[in-house]
């Protein structure tokens, strides 16, 4: 069996945080059952037996939310101990987490070292943005709380990245938010577009991305990175980073670049079982964990069906000399469908002007001997 990878959503679409652009609370919102609850301790022990039984060589288990920190931590106490228990053939565990941040204590931090978890904080930079978008359930701003969070990772030496969602505020100040980055030690960062609700036409709420937005960030980002990498002054941004090492040959880390989707077994907090975090919807329900297998939800028709559903290519596609690099790009892009079929990428201009700026200072940086893939 190959390496597996689970995208677990052990607090389901509960969270303390009402950030005006979650995606999640929209797909959440479109199902019959809005929230599944905590994720319950046998259904945990189900989960880590089947998965570690399944998969062979590697076994990452990454926890999303919602707030995944609202399971509270003896949950991922128990997680470490089912772990040791189930793993019989010695497989390599890597666990990670994707936190707001707002939950973490000193207890926590000191968890998360001590069992080497990767974490990824979402913060959008520096105060006056962050806290335009990213509110708690009082509707007051959350950025004190998130840098706090970052100090105890520190402290406590926890291995983590920063995730940004480039919403139209964060892609009119680029410069700002890769400096207060860069001043905050920051070294590992990854920028997400913003997504508007699924089926809607993108672009119609005050935080959306818009292509002309998007290509104004990517091309003014990608010249302080380049001007840093060139200076032998390393910041990994993911993007950028792919974007490099596709050039020297390797296959790409991020699944929007590999030209059609895959089954991600993304798991609900009621062991329901989605082939992607950006669809897990009631249409694309695989089945439940607790009654099946990861190898059989595999092969079910529906997820055979979401797979080709992804292949279509939009025609200019076919002949744009920048396909090696895009593939088209991430199908939640060129959503919503038309006749069934993905339709142009809605970043593809932004794309286009982003590659015909960026081509040959990519290539140099992949040339680097210093540039090696980590």
């Amino acid at each position: 069996m190959p390496p597996l990878t689970l995208l677990i959503k052990p607090a389901s679409s509960l969270c303390n945080l009402r950030c005006r652009y979650c995606f999640y609370q929209s797909i959440a919102e479109s199902r019959t059952i809005q929230n599944f609850g905590l994720m319950s301790p046998v259904l945990l022990e189900n989960l880590v037996k089947k998965a570690l039984s399944y998969g062979d060589h590697v076994c990452t288990f990454g926890f999303q939310g919602g707030e995944p920190t609202l399971a509270g931590l003896d949950f991922y106490r128990l997680l470490i101990k089912l772990q040791k228990k189930y793993n019989q053939k010695n497989i390599q565990i890597f666990n990670t987490l994707q936190t707001n941040g707002i939950l973490i204590t000193e207890e926590w931090a000191k968890f998360l070292s001590e069992n080497h978890f990767l974490v990824g904080l979402s913060l959008d930079g520096p105060k006056e943005i962050h806290d335009t978008q990213r509110l708690d359930a009082n509707g007051k701003g959350t950025f004190n709380r998130v840098l706090n969070t970052a100090r105890l990772f520190r402290r406590y030496q926890v291995e983590f990245n920063i995730l940004t969602v480039v919403n139209r505020q964060v892609a009119r100040h680029p410069a700002k938010v890769y400096q207060f980055f860069k001043r905050q030690g920051f070294r590992y960062l990854q920028f997400i577009p913003c997504l508007d609700p699924l089926a809607e036409e993108p672009g119609t709420y005050p935080h959306s991305l818009r292509p002309n937005d998007y290509d104004h960030f990517l091309i003014n980002l990608f010249e302080l990175w380049y001007q840093d990498v060139t200076q032998g002054d390393f910041f990994s941004i993911q993007m950028f980073d792919n974007y490099v090492e596709m050039i020297q040959g390797y296959p790409p880390e991020v699944c929007g670049l590999s030209g059609s989707c895959a089954v991600s077994f993304v798991i609900e907090g009621n062991g329901n079982v989605y082939p992607c975090d950006f669809y897990a919807s009631d249409k694309w329900c695989l089945g439940n964990i607790t009654i099946s297998d990861f190898a059989t939800l595999k092969e079910t028709s529906l997820a055979q069906q979401f797979i080709e559903s992804s292949k279509p290519l939009a025609p200019q596609c076919k002949s744009c000399q920048w396909y090696d690099l895009c593939q088209g790009g991430c199908r939640r892009y060129r959503e919503p469908f038309r006749d069934e079929k993905p339709v142009l990428n809605y970043f593809c201009a932004a794309y286009q002007r982003f590659f015909e700026h960026s081509w040959e200072k990519l290539r140099k940086v992949a040339e680097m001997a210093h540039f090696q893939r980590y």
